[in-house]
């Protein structure tokens, strides 16, 4: 089966990943150690503002290690965005631990009053936290300095799921520095990917000894295989590594990229009647990617008729992602508790993530701006012929001049 013509976000290689990955072929060094794994994870910890980082398999991998290393475990809450991604809940349900769905604020973020008063009943019922999981929705830095006091003043650690954000910046601070721990993703839509990959980042040389020794299968540094704890099989391999360190290094070229799409979809939101862009005031982002929120009221259309539009025309679209408090998996509120407002309800009912890949040409984002303003000029100009109302008569039958 075809793809759209124009995807919602696809990688971009070229030779200096093919270069990268054939150094690495030519060394040997081919799986779970060697020179380009060092090298990229030295540069991670440089772009994040961290002393280590740890690099692994995925980012769900990352998600449960560092909660692993922060001490989350069996018995303990761990409240996390609702607004997220499924790795973001099922790793912490690996540990043992059952998460608490915090809603969001109208930037789709954590809200941190939701978060402050978990906190409080927590500490009032005697219950253990066991970390808190903020989420940088579509590479937008949450509150993070307040989230952090707010966790301080309980003693609980927090571990930031940064999967979308590595090159964003809040008040001085680049994605992945906040936290106790924080994770990184190069899935292969992110904003850099080694085709596969995450890692944990950290100010903590202990932190990360123990992140890197459970990722390799909790080994015991003796001449036979030992193991005093469970392990896993988590370290990303050298060859992916070149592949994310040749992307790393093109990071200014991608975050410029998907900058030009935000901005052009900016500047069609101010033409568009009851469509904004999710995330508000944006100068630090990544711009990972552009979503949008419609007012049926005010848009003359919703949300699936832009994404059935769009697809009309072989453009890809989604939904942001559908609240963990709503899946299937997550829906008995006894089992799993949740904080929530409906604000991450309506974003994910109003709300449509449009194609901002740094492959995507400005003149592909130029369809996709011609066809949501087609349908918005369509939508009003049979609002107006509506609100006109039938046609007046006089006597005789003609249409009257008053």
């Amino acid at each position: 089966m075809m793809g759209p013509r124009i995807a919602l976000s696809l990688p971009v290689t070229g030779q200096a990943e093919q270069d990268a990955v054939l150094e690495a072929l030519r060394s040997g060094w081919i799986t779970s150690a060697g020179p380009q794994l060092d090298r990229f994870e030295q540069e991670l910890a440089v772009h994040t503002g961290r002393r280590c980082a740890v690099a692994v398999s995925s980012g769900t991998a990352a998600l449960h290690l560092a909660l692993l290393a922060a001490g989350a475990g069996p018995g303990d809450l761990v409240p996390c965005s609702t607004l997220t991604f499924a790795a973001t809940a099922n790793a912490i349900c690996y540990t043992g631990a059952t998460p608490v769905f915090i809603d969001s604020d109208a930037t789709g973020s954590m809200d941190v009053s939701l978060l402050d008063a978990f906190l409080t009943d927590s500490a009032s019922a005697g219950a253990r936290v066991g970390a808190v999981v903020p989420v940088d929705l579509f590479g937008k830095i949450a509150d993070h300095a307040a989230i952090s006091r707010l966790a301080d003043r309980y003693g609980v650690p927090v571990v930031v799921d940064a999967a979308e954000s590595l090159g964003s910046v809040r008040e001085g601070r680049p994605a992945g520095s906040d936290g106790r721990l924080a994770i990184l993703s190069f899935n292969g839509n992110k904003i850099i990917t080694a085709s596969a990959g995450g890692a944990v980042v950290c100010d903590d040389p202990a932190l990360a000894d123990r992140v890197r020794h459970l990722a390799t299968q909790a080994r015991q540094p003796v001449v036979h295989y030992e193991h005093e704890d469970i392990g896993f099989n988590y370290r990303l391999s050298n060859l992916l590594a070149a592949v994310g360190s040749a992307q790393l290094a093109r990071l200014p070229e991608f975050l410029a990229a998907r900058r030009a799409h935000r901005d052009g979809y900016r500047r069609l939101a101010l033409t568009l009647p009851g469509v904004e862009i999710l995330g508000g005031e944006d100068t630090g982002d990544n711009c990972w990617l552009t979503a949008i929120v419609i007012d049926p009221a005010q848009a003359g259309f919703d949300a699936d008729e832009a994404r059935e539009a769009l697809a009309s025309h072989g453009i890809e679209s989604r939904p942001v992602w559908k609240p963990m408090h709503l899946q299937p998996v997550f829906a008995d509120p006894e089992r799993y508790p949740r904080l929530v407002t409906g604000v991450a309800e309506h974003l994910f009912t109003h709300g449509l993530v449009l194609p901002s890949g740094p492959s995507m040409s400005h003149e592909q984002r130029a369809e996709v701006e011609s066809c949501l303003s087609e349908l918005s000029g369509a939508a009003h100009t049979v609002d107006a012929q509506h609100s006109a109302g039938p046609a007046h008569f006089g006597p005789v039958g003609l249409r009257s001049a008053s």
